[in-house]
């Protein structure tokens, strides 16, 4: 494909020719390029205070209480009263001022991820710097010499304070305009939690059967959806601090991976995608030009769309649970037979109260939407694009209206209907599959 093909694909020709001139001039009380600002779904963005040319910041580890959805809340840490932490927003040749205040009951330090500077900066504990002991507070101070997606987080005593909370994005913005103007900038943090049904804080041993998967420490229905207007451009900045790597999907526009760790790539290295796995560690930006409707985004790994995982729980799928219910109540009062033909009805029973869970701890599946139930929970959001959204509109617009004729719809009931065209049955073989019997029995696959 040659530059002018790229360019009509992408529609950046269009977008470059429709930039006004004030996006490319500098902002003469600060000196700043324009940029839009990073909006933090379900999080916030820190503000600064200038002294002498250098932004100065302020964050306090600290143990905070924590709501991943109405229902479920946690005694977690983070900073300044949230996790993720703030999002620190800055530019390119900045000079920045960081004190870290520990009201943890344990020390801690903060490492600057992907970050160029001295390495008396990068908060290595033992390593780079001393530990920063409870009650005490530490100055970090280093200029900017990149742009792109990066993060924060502790690098002391990892395996607890990452597990229960500690991190946040740390954006920095190119010192030049972008080539393509970026329209609606979001930034999203994923990770996962070990927060066992009935408990009220996060499990840090836990290496690989989470029971939570968040962006920005929320799970679907609670996270925010990320709304834009008809033939905006874009971003969404991803950034990995989980134990897994995530297959990050959207549902109708293609995106384009634009940038990662590194800051923004040479655009010859642009690809085209519909999912892109962000590994442990990694950032990466996602650009699209917004179509009309409802998308789906979410990582693809589909038990990461669930909530309050169970683990190692019999797999009861094609058994026959004939008047075990009945039996098991009679031990536990309550105890509902499911998952014989899916578990479709997991979300049916739990939004009639027919199956409660234990204290503290949301269904696995969650959401409603304009046709039914969502069954969905974890890393789940939708992007909305509406043609009338106003540029600096980012309130939920509610669900789509589609345009008649452009739903998908029920023809007939009759599961005999039409003449498909089916695989020849294969020939019987050795040790073919048994019967499904009832719970209890002898069973042999």
């Amino acid at each position: 494909m040659n530059r002018r093909h790229f360019f009509l694909n992408t529609g950046a020709a269009t977008l470059a020719a429709a930039l006004p001139a004030a996006a490319l001039s500098q902002n003469a009380a600060t000196g700043e390029r324009k940029h839009p600002k990073v909006r933090t779904p379900n999080g916030w963005t820190m503000p600064h205070r200038l002294v002498d040319g250098v932004k100065v910041f302020h964050l306090v580890a600290e143990e905070i209480e924590h709501e991943f959805a109405p229902g479920t809340r946690a005694k977690c840490w983070g900073y300044n009263g949230s996790t993720p932490g703030p999002t620190i927003e800055v530019f390119e040749g900045d000079r920045v001022r960081i004190y870290v205040t520990n009201r943890l009951p344990e020390h801690t330090t903060i490492h600057w991820h992907g970050i160029n500077l001295p390495s008396g900066m990068d908060g290595v504990g033992g390593l780079t710097q001393p530990q920063i002991l409870p009650g005490e507070t530490y100055e970090y101070e280093f200029t900017l010499q990149q742009h792109g997606t990066h993060m924060y987080h502790p690098h002391a005593d990892e395996m607890v304070q990452m597990a229960v909370g500690m991190m946040g994005l740390f954006i920095i913005h190119p010192r030049e305009p972008e080539p393509e103007r970026i329209d609606r900038d979001y930034a999203i943090l994923l990770h996962n939690w070990a927060l066992h049904p009935g408990t009220w804080r996060p499990d840090p041993s836990v290496m690989t059967d989470f029971d939570l998967w968040t962006f920005n420490s929320r799970v679907f229905p609670a996270i925010e959806p990320l709304v834009a207007r008809s033939g905006e451009r874009v971003r969404i900045r991803v950034g990995n601090l989980s134990m897994h790597e995530h297959p990050i999907h959207m549902h109708g526009p293609r995106f384009w991976v634009t940038g990662g760790d590194g800051g923004r790539w040479p655009r010859a290295l642009w690809r085209t995608e519909v999912t892109e796995i962000v590994g442990v560690g990694q950032t990466r930006d996602l650009e699209f030009i917004a179509e009309p409707g409802d998308w789906a985004f979410h990582c693809h790994k589909s038990h990461h769309t669930m909530n309050a995982m169970g683990h190692e729980v019999p797999n009861t799928l094609g058994v026959d649970q004939s008047g075990v219910e009945a039996e098991i109540r009679k031990l536990l009062p309550g105890y509902m037979a499911m998952g014989e033909t899916g578990m479709a009805e997991h979300q049916v029973h739990t939004d009639m109260g027919h199956m409660p869970g234990p204290e503290n701890t949301l269904p696995m599946m969650m959401g409603k939407g304009p046709f039914g139930k969502l069954e969905m929970g974890g890393m789940f959001s939708v992007v909305k694009v509406r043609d009338d959204l106003g540029a600096d509109d980012y309130r939920d617009p509610g669900w789509y209206r589609h345009p008649p004729g452009t739903v998908a719809r029920r023809i007939s009931r009759d599961p005999q209907f039409g003449d498909p065209v089916r695989r020849e049955p294969l020939p019987p073989a050795k040790g073919t599959l048994p019967e499904a019997k009832p719970m209890g029995h002898e069973h042999h696959g």
